[in-house]
């Protein structure tokens, strides 16, 4: 980001934890991993980008699906730096992960058939127990 942007543009690292109901921590732990980016003021506080916010809801609507950030990495690297995901970007993502979210739903479904089989026994044996095995 460049040092010129007007301050009140920016937001710091609580008003964007605010605004997206994410834990400076966690956010910090994303800018770590390259996922969002922010500059330093001459006191090396924290300063983003406003589409900042539309990234953190990217992140977030993605991992809600069970989406790795590697995964998520993977499609921000393919925007300029700190540009906002736009439609066509959760249009490729939506497309790209519907193979993994639809084995990921097939396997939920094999794990509750199995659930449902192995309930009634109550057993939970390490040797024998389809849930625990």
């Amino acid at each position: 980001m460049t040092a010129s942007r007007p301050a009140d543009e920016e937001l710091t690292i609580g008003e964007l934890a605010v605004r997206t109901g994410i834990a400076a921590s966690a956010l910090r732990f994303y800018e770590r991993r390259g996922l969002i980016s922010s500059r330093r003021t001459s006191g090396n506080q924290r300063r983003y980008r406003r589409e900042t916010l539309r990234r953190v809801a990217f992140i977030r609507a993605s991992q809600e699906l069970g989406m790795p950030l590697s995964a998520i990495g993977d499609v921000l690297a393919l925007l300029p730096e700190n540009a906002a995901p736009t439609e066509e970007v959760w249009a490729r993502a939506a497309h790209c992960w519907g193979d993994r979210l639809n084995a990921r739903i097939e396997q939920l479904e094999r794990t509750r058939a199995r659930f449902a089989r192995c309930a009634g026994c109550g057993c939970l044996s390490f040797d024998g127990c389809a849930l625990v095995s």
